[in-house]
């Protein structure tokens, strides 16, 4: 998909042409300013192909500055005169390291980088004239939700939330970061509660991110009633956000935990690539190891943990509900995947071929035959408590994959734990679900398993 030219900031003499779209890389071409008079002989000027991995760009007079995960799988920043782009000889600006480079911005003389760490926003600013980038602190250790520029100010505005942060607007001066002042204060104080972040051993060795969120009080006797959600899936980042309306439970003593799967993006297209495709069992078993961490460290026990998942969230979920049905008193599945090996026949789902796979292939199949919940139930297993949703109107997953699950679940299982469907006769694939309904979902889901942790 083509993207029409950008317009160049004062003072730049070459437009940028983006071509590609938010889902891959792109390639970039430039071509003076006085050239645009003419589209049809326009000289545009090929800067990157797709196979230079190119993902986001910024520019500052002369100077193209590009991300790219070529050579490092965690992305790198790179500088190209505009004048003469020759990628092969391009300045590097960031190396590549432990975090993820997510975005560049120009900000007066300096380059503002946005990182990712383990699902965490991190942001660095360096000299567009040269040195080593530096650590700019934010006042939380949370997630940039937006952030803005203007090519002829100095400044910019970051938007910074947290798991116990409400939303507030900070500048950026060149120097550090002030909060702005008008974004409102919450009336819901979470001074009591408090997130961190573990890194959980996988089975292979790799360090899984797992943030944990609770009162400040709770004891790590075991007995707490616990849920972990994750998605893992399309190279998504579940950057934190702050849900007030989460309070009740961890006043009540509730945890809530959130596994940074493999698949998702918590550090980047390396992280994606490591739970996608041939790798996608990768993601289900970063889940349950995030599930045993959880009882390991007595936050919980199998008696009192639900697990959780949002559409392809379903694979995770779904999985761990077949695999290891004795770790959970409850399992609760949005809009859930839960049919892979069908998936491809649905509306939208040969778009998904690329990330889980295709049955017309052999290999395709043996991967889809690994992750498909619905295929892999068996009679007579003593599954916990699960609890499926689905909307009449849902495009992406048809409300047919939870249906089937839970019928499939209802004549395999103990009638004597509950598996339920619940229906939005006007829902879809939860976007655009209004606050009232959002709210009545959470207080059904946490009632729920509530009354699956061993019924209190």
């Amino acid at each position: 998909m083509g993207r029409p030219p950008l317009p160049a900031a004062p003072g730049h003499r070459r437009p940028v042409l983006v071509m590609g779209d938010r889902l891959s890389d792109c390639s970039l071409y430039v071509a003076p300013r006085a050239g645009l008079a003419d589209p049809a002989a326009c000289p545009w000027r090929l800067v990157a192909g797709v196979a230079d991995g190119v993902t986001a760009f910024a520019t500052s007079h002369d100077t193209l500055y590009l991300v790219s995960h070529r050579d490092a799988p965690r992305s790198r920043v790179l500088a190209v005169p505009l004048a003469v782009p020759d990628l092969s000889r391009a300045r590097v600006v960031v190396p590549a390291g432990e975090r993820a480079v997510e975005t560049v911005r120009v900000v007066g003389d300096r380059l503002l980088v946005r990182d990712l760490d383990g699902g965490v926003s991190r942001v660095r600013h360096v000299l567009l004239s040269g040195g080593e980038p530096a650590d700019l602190p934010l006042p939380v250790d949370g997630a940039i939700l937006e952030w803005t520029t203007h090519p002829e100010r100095p400044e910019a505005l970051l938007l910074v939330a947290g798991w116990t942060d409400a939303p507030r607007l900070y500048r950026y001066d060149g120097q550090s970061l002030q909060d702005t002042g008008p974004a409102p204060r919450s009336p819901v104080d979470f001074g009591d509660v408090q997130a961190r972040t573990l890194h959980v051993p996988a089975r292979d060795g790799t360090p899984i991110p797992l943030t944990v969120i609770h009162h400040k009080d709770l004891e790590l006797d075991g007995d707490n009633p616990a849920v972990l959600t994750g998605e893992g899936s399309y190279g998504i980042i579940d950057l934190p956000w702050f849900r007030p309306e989460m309070l009740a439970w961890y006043e009540r003593g509730g945890v809530y935990a959130v596994a940074h799967l493999r698949g998702g993006g918590a550090y980047g297209r390396e992280w994606h690539e490591a739970g996608r495709g041939e790798r996608k069992e990768a993601t289900i078993t970063d889940f349950i190891d995030c599930a045993e961490h959880l009882i390991a460290l007595g936050y919980t026990r199998p008696g009192r943990l639900a697990g959780e998942g949002v559409s392809a969230g379903g694979i995770p979920t779904g999985g761990a509900l077949v695999r290891r049905p004795e770790l959970w008193a409850a399992m609760v599945m949005h809009v859930p995947t839960v049919n892979a090996t069908r998936t491809e026949f649905t509306e939208s789902g040969p778009v998904n071929v690329p990330e889980f796979g295709s049955v017309t292939t052999e290999e395709g199949l043996r991967d889809l035959l690994i992750i498909d919940a619905y295929l892999r139930v068996h009679d007579g297993v003593p599954y916990p408590a699960v609890l499926l949703t689905t909307g009449l109107r849902d495009a992406r997953v048809p409300p047919w994959q939870p249906a089937k699950l839970a019928a499939r679940l209802q004549a395999a299982t103990d009638p004597g734990r509950p598996v339920l469907l619940r229906v939005e006769e006007h829902g879809g694939h939860g976007a655009g679900s209004t606050r009232d309904q959002e709210h009545a979902l959470l207080a059904d889901v946490l009632a729920f398993v509530l009354h699956a942790s061993d019924g209190s």
